[in-house]
């Protein structure tokens, strides 16, 4: 009923909805698929990177090594598990980011176990368990807002560090009150799950709630919005200054500024990129860790030998950041104004550009990580687009065509309800926003996909007949949509972020949260700013170039109807693009959306419908690629199984709430049929690239010693770890070192760690 009332008030605007039927795109192939480009970084007369291969090595080496840490963790210490984290002790968090006080305090979970220290086992999932799974509404077993996370630092704050040896840093320590069994002190865990790094590139933003931001200054997470951001350049021999650095399509960067400085993840309180840059540009990258003389990246800098494996590189982090940088950012040899730790000589400027070092290796690094030879990516395709599966075989002809037969069926299940309305494009997620639209722009000559069936550049790629644009999708970055929420109000919603109640939305607000700085992190909530004439609320200037005229629903239509949910003729209308000159009604989605209300009439209808926001409890729609091997699911890794996933989405989701995406009440209960369900999850594994699967090239990793909880239980841990007298005891996971070909050893799914 609620299509057909859409669907009437659409007709009178003259406007189109997106149809609770229609297919839209189809996923298509990673294959050939190029990384978004980050001009000035490798290209120009003055790059800021000059050695590509040595920043790539760089970025390898400080991913994995765990003396980024003050008290061992290293960035791959919760992304050595196909690009997510493989461990099952010590990984609840109470739910630090819910805005009551049981974020505070640790529940039981269904096992009846849970809190610190606490090993996970199948049957504390998923955390919201129903009498019905199939029913919403059925009577709640068992719930909580506690999160299934990673484990990190023990914290404390920080002092100092050695420069040449010593992986933990001298920190004043002690007993956490929240994460501690008995008043022995834990290691923290994160607040959300920690999702694949794999493919990651792609994604406009990062992080669950897209703090990552787009724009990487050279400092932190937060772009443009950052005042204080910068990097020194040395301008001569006597004199440095600090200039704005403003790299487009680099949030992994701006990711990566993040984590090491978090007294959560890996970090002492009050630590500075400077103090890390101290402690490691001296030191042997990776110099308690070995390396594989084989690894695809470090193999010619590894001091290993065929079978002698040894830790280090036979280089340092200074002679690699020299190597791979323009000599104006680490070049000055004088006392500049970079500061000084307390008692301490002043920071040199490549331990004070060390955070753009790092972030920029990093993105490198990971920009190298792309899984694109799954047997969907390499499956030849049909006049539609979609895969033909011949490159798939069984051990028997009879086996062979089920297993075709099997996919076929899961792709049509993934397509009638509508997965593919998120899950779009060769990522399979509307995150990545500049990769799509550059796929989207018609490009004479340009294709992607398998080689046997390449897909051209244009509106059609991910679909015939534009199909595409019923996800939201164009050749425009669009950063923002207007769509529908479960109520059928249309409103402003972030482009690739979407709520599906996972969780009570006040558990997590999300990316309808804030910034370090007090800003709205949602581009919805900006946008509404931008409408209003208010410039001082627009943080990221993306959003003044969103198309009111691709959104998935109508806000301003070119109309005389009077309607209490879009602005229209009646209310004052401008052309978008207008307060820029450059009119925005090219290539529409629908021409009579081209525009805006006046600021007048935008001032009128704020706090109502018009303006409506909806991104509390909104997050980052993830990629389902390797999805077999990344559990556990969903931002607060509430779903141990992909089985129990389709249970979610059968039921459509957990928790009602004003800001659930209306695509989800349109899912069919029969997605939860035995033949359905087995053909489904055969299509997403589909998705799992064997490279990722047995650790081959690019997906080889130096070793890694990872803390995977605390000697002991949850009920009684034992102290005396060497960091404070008044810690537990860690255990370890040694995540062995591979080199190109591999490991024998297959990547195990999260149910088959919980059993272990």
């Amino acid at each position: 009923m609620k299509f057909f009332v859409k669907l009437q008030i659409a007709l009178l605007l003259g406007a189109m909805v997106r149809p609770a039927l229609a297919h839209g795109p189809v996923p298509v192939s990673l294959r050939n698929v190029p990384v978004p480009p980050v001009p000035g970084l490798l290209d120009g007369g003055d790059p800021i990177v000059v050695d590509k291969n040595a920043a790539i090595a760089l970025g390898k080496a400080l991913f994995w090594d765990t003396n980024l840490g003050s008290d061992g963790m290293a960035c791959g210490s919760c992304h050595f598990h196909a690009g997510a984290d493989g461990r099952v002790k010590n990984q609840i968090n109470p739910g630090a980011k819910s805005t009551r006080p049981s974020g505070q305090t640790f529940d039981t979970l269904a096992s009846g176990g849970g809190g610190p220290n606490h090993t996970l086992s199948l049957s504390d999932f998923p955390l919201h368990q129903l009498s019905n799974p199939a029913d919403q509404f059925s009577d709640v077993i068992s719930t909580t807002d506690d999160v299934v996370a990673s484990s990190g630092t023990f914290s404390g704050t920080f002092k100092s560090s050695s420069r040449l040896t010593g992986g933990n840093d001298d920190c004043a320590r002690g007993a956490d009150p929240v994460f501690n069994v008995n008043h022995v002190g834990t290691r923290r865990v994160e607040p959300r799950n920690a999702p694949t790094v794999i493919n990651s590139v792609f994604n406009f933003r990062n992080f669950w709630d897209g703090r990552a931001n787009n724009i990487f200054n050279g400092s932190s997470p937060w772009g443009d919005r950052d005042p204080d951001a910068g990097v020194w350049v040395k301008l001569n021999a006597r004199s440095v200054e600090k200039q704005k650095l403003r790299l487009v399509n680099s949030s992994l960067a701006s990711l990566a500024t993040g984590p090491a400085l978090s007294d959560t993840e890996m970090s002492c309180q009050k630590r500075k990129w400077s103090d890390i840059g101290r402690k490691l540009l001296q030191r042997q990258p990776l110099q308690n860790q070995k390396v594989h003389p084989e690894d695809s990246v470090l193999g010619p800098l590894s001091l290993s030998s065929a079978g002698n494996l040894k830790p280090g590189l036979n280089t340092t982090y200074k002679n690699l950041i020299i190597k791979a940088f323009n000599a104006k950012y680490w070049a000055f040899s004088g006392t500049g104004p970079f500061g000084a730790p307390t008692g301490q000589t002043p920071y040199s400027q490549m331990e004070a550009n060390f955070s753009m070092f790092f972030g920029l290796a990093l993105q490198l690094y990971q920009s190298t990580l792309i899984s694109d030879q799954s047997p969907f990516d390499l499956s030849p395709l049909n006049a539609q687009l979609r895969p033909t599966w011949t490159n798939v075989n069984g051990a028997t002809p009879a086996e062979t065509t089920a297993l075709r037969a099997s996919l076929t069926r899961g792709n049509g299940v993934f397509f009638n309800n509508h997965c593919n309305l998120c899950h779009t494009g060769p990522t399979m997620s509307l995150a990545a926003l500049a990769s799509s639209a550059a796929l989207l722009t018609p490009t004479e000559g340009k294709t992607f996909g398998p080689d046997a069936t390449p897909i051209a550049y244009g509106p059609n790629a991910f679909g015939p007949n534009n199909a595409v644009r019923y996800a939201g999708l164009t050749r425009y970055v669009n950063v923002v949509t207007r769509d529908y929420a479960a109520n059928t109000t249309p409103t402003l919603m972030d482009l690739g972020f979407v709520n599906t109640g996972v969780a009570d939305p006040d558990d997590d607000p999300g990316v309808g949260g804030v910034d370090d700085f007090g800003n709205p992190l949602s581009f919805s909530a900006q946008y509404v700013n931008y409408v209003l004439g208010e410039t001082a609320g627009i943080k990221d200037n993306v959003v003044t170039t969103t198309r009111a005229c691709d959104f998935l629903a109508g806000f301003a239509v070119n109309t005389s109807y009077v309607s209490p949910s879009y602005f229209t003729t009646v209310d004052d209308l401008i052309a978008d693009g207008s307060k820029e000159g450059v009119l925005r009604n090219v290539n529409c989605a629908d021409p009579a959306w081209a525009y805006l209300p006046s600021v007048a009439a935008a001032r009128a209808a704020v706090g109502g419908p018009k303006l409506a926001v909806a991104t509390y409890a909104a997050f980052k729609v993830p990629t389902l690629r390797n999805i077999e091997l990344t559990g556990p699911y969903m931002h607060n890794g509430g779903m141990a199984t992909l089985e129990q996933v389709i249970e979610f989405y059968t039921r459509h989701g957990n928790f009602y709430n004003d800001n659930l995406h209306e695509q989800i009440n349109t899912i069919a209960s029969d997605l939860n049929t035995a033949t359905n369900r087995a053909d489904l999850i055969a299509f997403l594994k589909s998705f799992t690239d064997e490279r990722v699967r047995y650790q081959k090239a690019p997906f080889d990793h130096p070793e890694v010693v990872v803390p995977n909880g605390h000697v002991g239980d949850a009920g009684l841990v034992t102290a005396g770890n060497p960091l404070l007298a008044n810690f537990a005891k860690d255990e370890v996971m040694v995540v062995p070192a591979v080199g190109a070909s591999g490991s024998t050893e297959p990547t195990l799914r999260f149910d088959q760690l919980l059993a272990q």
